[in-house]
């Protein structure tokens, strides 16, 4: 089995660090070079793209949307702001309906801002927040902006006071955060009581694999490596059909191009200021650019296989 570069999905147990998949991935393969998309807390499962080899050069041009499902439950507080923190205080919810209650999620959908959870990953002032919150640190974090897509009431139990949600949403966004302002505003408490992420950064579930599957049969993973070219469908593309324009890009000049001829996917004028992953006449991924100013030259910004 060998394996240099391409992107892993893992579908991550609960209890693991997303650095506890990369070491566990890295001593696997035995490839240094290993390393994840985005941080998924310990106590969330499911989908945590790993790069590979060249591939991590790339983590930053894939899309940055993320898909979760996952339970909310009312009328508790924690200082984690999830079911498995020190409980705060208790009150009980409101009596609505589920078209009251989504509603009420209108709150968090669109562009909004948010506080994120004492106990995160958030730096402040050189440390780690949960670092300053396990000390009993007093600090404040300053809210943030994020965007929700989407976000879906999928179920509503009165009785118990569970939401059962879907939300697609940008990079740093906190369901945590969610789940304890939805208390809030309910004039309630809420945490989050169970979270799944089911797709990110163009990477979904359903092409995933337990790191237990590969560890009871390790040749299983090369069935599961995704090409680097593939996890960049979304950018648009420029062949290099000539071994002149090819050596120019790979010693780190400036490639001359028809904007006509190679770009008839864009748009628009912003659609030129976006990376454009580059491409020999195989099908070979040479690395990414952008065009110059006037649009007739591509500039390198990450070169593969340089010279």
């Amino acid at each position: 089995m060998e394996i240099k570069h391409g992107f892993l999905v893992i579908n991550k147990d609960k209890g693991l660090t997303s650095h506890d998949c990369v070491k566990q991935i890295r001593k696997l393969i035995n490839i240094k070079k290993v390393g994840h998309t985005g941080t998924l807390d310990p106590e969330v499962t499911g989908t945590l793209p790993i790069a590979i080899g060249s591939a991590t050069r790339f983590i930053q041009y894939l899309p940055q949307g993320k898909t979760y499902i996952g339970q909310i439950k009312l009328g508790i507080k924690t200082n984690t702001d999830d079911i498995h923190g020190e409980i705060i205080s208790q009150k009980d919810w409101p009596k609505i309906t589920h078209y009251q209650l989504d509603k009420y999620l209108d709150h968090f959908r669109g562009i909004i801002k948010q506080i994120p959870p004492k106990v995160s990953s958030i730096h402040v002032n050189g440390e780690r927040a949960y670092k300053k919150a396990f000390n009993n640190e007093i600090f404040e974090l300053a809210p943030r902006e994020v965007k929700i897509d989407e976000l879906i009431l999928m179920k509503w139990d009165p009785k118990s006071g569970i939401i059962n949600i879907k939300i697609k949403c940008s990079a740093g966004t906190y369901i945590r955060s969610i789940a304890r302002d939805l208390g809030k505003i309910l004039n309630s408490e809420g945490c989050l009581l169970l979270l799944k992420r089911i797709s990110a950064c163009g990477f979904h579930e359903k092409n995933s694999i337990k790191i237990s599957d590969i560890k009871k049969d390790k040749d299983k993973i090369k069935n599961f490596i995704i090409p680097t070219i593939s996890a960049l469908e979304h950018i648009s593309t420029l062949v290099l059909e000539n071994e002149e324009d090819i050596n120019f890009w790979q010693t780190g000049r400036a490639v001359k191009v028809d904007i006509n001829n190679y770009f008839n996917e864009c748009k628009n004028a912003s659609d030129f200021e976006k990376v454009i992953k580059v491409i020999d006449n195989r099908k070979n991924l040479l690395g990414v650019g952008f065009l110059n100013e006037d649009h007739n030259y591509i500039n390198p910004k990450l070169v593969l296989n340089a010279k």
